[in-house]
């Protein structure tokens, strides 16, 4: 482990996390990583919670794992390589034809990334409440996700009321799937060859599995697999500005679209981009979150890239959050770190 980096604390840490003495009132974490200056500093692997099917397994580097809502975030880069291409302009628009002759026709593709569409959408997990997003991917939407949250009504003027919404990530993934078609393809096979050519093969993120709806949408609200090893690989282009190995995969300034914040409310704990959660305190950071706690989280202040993976009910998941808050401490600033 580096020598600037607080490693007794982020092992003991770590420790409240993973291992034969984490503690229960975290959830269990099925996967812990972090990447500084390039390199494996921490990797913790845990146990998969046993099922009606049987006793749960040990994952380890191998293991993909749900994304869930971080998938939002690899959205976000599919849109930037359209946008390189010359297929999508954030500023106009939002390319729905049912949108065409009602006011919904003001929501640009910008507002969609920003959470700012205005369109109804209720984003419960509670099973049993009013829920758009069960609905969306369980129930009568789950053939066509996009098809469903294009259908709900105007609650707000376009750009004006903040309302995460995984509806709105699949509308998104809609758009980029009709315009990359004429190019790669239409339905899942377009989209699933667009996806890898151009975004996870370069990169390395060779285990990712996007799932798709029967429609042919990438399910981009909420269904990647990966292992914790790869998605920390997502953080890293991120993290470099887009760029892989010399080789730019984003277009320039397009890291930084995700990072202009904008208003959310108060009760937020974190702030928010476009698709990419702020972390407090930490200076042009980006976060992936995720049902559960699913978190990535690139911190280009400390070079550094974290990962957590698990099973974190709702009511935990600000004790975890807390933890790796403390965990990023643990890396220095990078000037900080060269002056050393």
């Amino acid at each position: 482990m580096q020598a600037a980096v607080e490693a007794p604390r982020l092992v003991s840490l770590a420790d409240r996390l993973t291992g034969p003495e984490a503690d229960a009132g975290y959830g269990r974490t099925l996967a812990l990583l972090a990447v500084c200056d390039g390199e494996v500093v921490l990797e913790r692997y845990g146990r998969a919670p046993d099922t009606a099917f049987g006793p749960g397994e040990d994952v380890g580097p191998d293991t993909t794992l749900i994304s869930w809502s971080m998938a939002k975030s690899i959205t976000h880069a599919l849109v930037g390589i359209c946008v390189a291409d010359g297929l999508l302009d954030p500023a106009a628009p939002a390319p729905v034809p049912q949108w065409r002759h009602d006011d919904r026709r003001r929501i640009t593709l910008q507002h969609l990334l920003e959470m700012r569409s205005g369109l109804e959408f209720v984003e419960d997990y509670v099973d049993g409440e009013v829920s758009h997003v069960i609905d969306m991917l369980f129930g009568a939407g789950k053939d066509d996700v996009a098809g469903y949250a294009v259908n709900r009504p105007l609650l707000h003027e376009p750009g004006t009321h903040w309302s995460y919404s995984s509806g709105t990530t699949n509308i998104v993934a809609r758009i980029v799937g009709d315009a990359i078609a004429p190019v790669y393809g239409t339905g899942a096979e377009g989209m699933r060859t667009f996806m890898h050519e151009r975004l996870l093969d370069p990169i390395g993120m060779r285990s990712a599995i996007p799932k798709f709806d029967t429609a042919g949408t990438f399910i981009g609200s909420s269904f990647l697999y990966a292992t914790a090893r790869d998605f920390a690989r997502f953080g890293e282009l991120y993290l470099n500005d887009g760029v892989w190995d010399g080789r730019r995969i984003l277009p320039e300034g397009w890291v930084d679209h995700a990072r202009q914040p904008v208003p959310v409310p108060a009760d937020e704990a974190f702030g928010y981009g476009a698709h990419f959660w702020l972390w407090p305190n930490e200076p042009r950071s980006l976060g992936c979150h995720g049902y559960e706690c699913q978190r990535t989280i690139v911190l280009p202040e400390r070079n550094t890239v974290l990962v957590r993976l698990g099973k974190t009910p709702t009511e935990q998941g600000p004790a975890v959050d807390a933890v790796l808050a403390e965990m990023v401490g643990c890396f220095p600033a990078v000037q900080e770190s060269a002056s050393k």
